[in-house]
């Protein structure tokens, strides 16, 4: 077989099966994993990364190369996790801007792209660090230029032969390697990825990987000695900034140069993405604020990780990166970027639509599903996730968590929480802790954000479970719609009062109290009086001494109506204060209508 140029839907295929191979390599790369810091945590993040990169191709119709490359890019900066996921971002991104405007290549094109990534990452890099992934790059990318080969498939050959040998020589190139015994896990998740590739070039898809994820960690457990007097900072910090005026790459590094160190940035048009090391981590946080809107940010204890990783591998246990992994439904209502950051387990509720079964999230977007909704007339139903669906959810956390915080909608809107109930049940050993969110939509999704920002400090599974219905207690959601159809049509309102609300454009003020039940907290004639009406309510429902809120604000089909919600809280408690911001899931969206909208509030005090 000859492979004489690559266009977009090859190499939206070999990214796939790339990315494939290279996830099944997770509990390896976390076992040697001891550069920059020795977390165990190399594999999950690069895993993470990879499927946020698989989830941006998958769906990718194009033929040209260069938009395909762009898409992996972008994925792969939206989902970057860790050093090595956001050395990847950069390298991608360069790969991409090598290919620009190009609809196919061949083998000379596609190794000048390679090298155009590893050049990107080597200027991106503060302190560039031999026996790294930068040198496996470097070395792969050489390798191409230099093979003269006009067929893909013994070029690629020879970019794996040559990744293998780099691969091999990094512990000579990085003391703390050779002193560990072991290569750098971040090199040899690429390498895998390489790996990948060739296996689709030459025809052999994998159907799995070499080892599964949980086999390899329970047969893998015995850990290299971890020269654990190379950190030197506590917090392991990433966040994601969106901005249509943000500042450069290298304004950004000088900002924060002296305040950790593994710093990264990348900017990529309107995304600004930062990971750094540091011991101040709200210090980072502050300073992004000041160039943009901070969209999602995350602190992890690298002590606490250590410490697990180390528990894991003197009981002979499967390997585990963190005290607590935490799960959800989809009925959340968080962003991908908010869900990627901090690796929350999302199982999917289900929308139903004559004979067709859509998963909340994966199979239908909530744009295009508001979209559906303001056109057609029938009313789809909804579905929990089932115990299985819970069960499989459930093992994915566990094999990068000691224990599972379960956080569900709430056990008076939904079944969700019984079948969650039906799965931790059958899943043994009572790892599995579950919360009842006595909510939905970002009321629910601010007590998950709650729940994995504890879990990254590594509190125990049941101090979270106190702390979230503690503070659940004193939070709550308002909302608002547009028209009473929707709640008519799935029995929330008599068909009298929506006749009533129609006649007299009544829109209904409504909130969950902390028992989970609804209630009306009043009506007013019209959207802009409902408006006012429903920031009153709220304000009275905070308590004024209240000093640690954060809000959401959720939207079927009226993104106009969120920003301008946003700027009145915070006009009124202050410019700094964390607002979210979501499309309402479909299985919220149902029910509520175009044109809904409403606040959640959640005060921490």
């Amino acid at each position: 077989m000859q492979i004489r140029y690559l266009d977009g839907p090859r190499l939206r295929r070999a990214l796939l099966a790339a990315c494939d191979y290279a996830q099944g390599q997770r509990a390896e790369l976390n076992r040697i994993n001891v550069f920059p810091v020795p977390d165990g945590d190399t594999g999950t993040n690069l895993a993470l990364t990879l499927q946020a990169i698989a989830d941006h191709v998958r769906p990718a119709a194009h033929q040209e190369v260069s938009l395909v490359a762009y898409q992996a890019a972008e994925g792969a900066v939206l989902g970057a996790r860790g050093n090595c996921g956001m050395m990847l971002s950069h390298f991608l991104l360069g790969f991409a801007e090598g290919l620009e405007s190009h609809a196919r290549v061949g083998t000379t094109e596609f190794g000048l792209a390679l090298t155009a990534g590893s050049d990107k990452l080597q200027a991106a890099l503060e302190r560039p660090v031999e026996g790294t992934i930068l040198t496996v790059m470097r070395d792969s990318a050489a390798a191409v230029r230099r093979s003269g080969a006009t067929d893909f498939v013994p070029l690629v050959t020879a970019m794996v032969s040559e990744a293998r040998r780099s691969l091999a020589s990094t512990p000579d190139l990085l003391p703390v390697l050779k002193k560990a015994g072991v290569v750098d896990a971040g090199a040899k998740g690429f390498v895998s990825l390489l790996e990948g590739v060739l296996l689709f070039v030459r025809g052999d898809l994998p159907s799995g990987v070499p080892a599964p994820n949980g086999q390899a960690a329970a047969e893998a457990v015995a850990r290299p000695a971890y020269p654990t007097d190379e950190e030197h900072f506590r917090f392991c910090t990433e966040a994601l900034v969106r901005g249509n005026e943000l500042p450069t790459q290298e304004a950004v590094r000088d900002a924060l140069r002296d305040i950790g160190d593994s710093l990264i940035v990348i900017r990529a048009g309107d995304v600004l993405k930062v990971h750094v090391h540091t011991d101040e981590p709200k210090r980072v946080f502050d300073y992004l604020r000041e160039v943009g809107t901070l969209v999602t940010h995350k602190a992890e204890d690298m002590h606490v990780q250590q410490a697990t990783v180390e528990r894991a591998a003197a009981g002979h246990v499967q390997l585990a990166r963190r005290p607590v992994s935490v799960v959800t439904d989809s009925a959340c209502d968080l962003s991908e970027e908010v869900i990627r950051a901090h690796g929350i387990h999302v199982a999917p509720m289900s929308l139903v639509e004559g004979d067709r079964t859509y998963r909340d999230g994966i199979d239908i977007s909530a744009e295009d599903f508001h979209e559906r909704l303001r056109a057609q007339g029938a009313l789809p139903t909804t579905s929990q996730p089932s115990p299985q669906t819970f069960l499989d959810t459930f093992a994915r956390a566990l094999e990068e968590g000691e224990a599972v915080v379960g956080v569900m909608v709430g056990s008076t809107l939904s079944g969700t929480l019984r079948s969650a109930e039906a799965a931790a049940s059958r899943s043994g050993q009572g790892h599995v802790h579950l919360v009842d969110s006595l909510g939905a939509s970002l009321l629910e999704g601010l007590l998950v954000l709650k729940a994995v920002e504890l879990a990254e400090l590594g509190w125990a599974p049941e101090d979270i479970v106190r702390e979230v219905r503690r503070v659940r207690a004193q939070s709550g959601l308002l909302f608002t719609v547009e028209t009473l159809d929707r709640l008519l049509a799935s029995g929330r309102v008599g068909r009298g009062q929506a006749m009533v609300g129609r006649f007299l454009d009544l829109k209904p003020i409504l909130g969950l109290k902390p028992d989970g039940s609804v209630v009306a907290f009043g009506k007013a004639r019209g959207s802009r009086r409902a408006r006012s009406v429903l920031l009153d309510v709220l304000r009275r429902q905070i308590p004024a001494e209240a000093k640690r809120v954060r809000f959401g604000i959720v939207q079927v089909g009226a993104p106009r109506v969120a920003d301008a919600i946003a700027a009145e809280l915070r006009a009124a408690y202050g410019e700094d204060i964390e607002i979210l911001t979501a499309p309402a899931t479909p299985v919220i969206a149902t029910h509520l209508g175009i044109g809904a909208w409403g606040v959640a509030y959640m005060v921490e005090d």
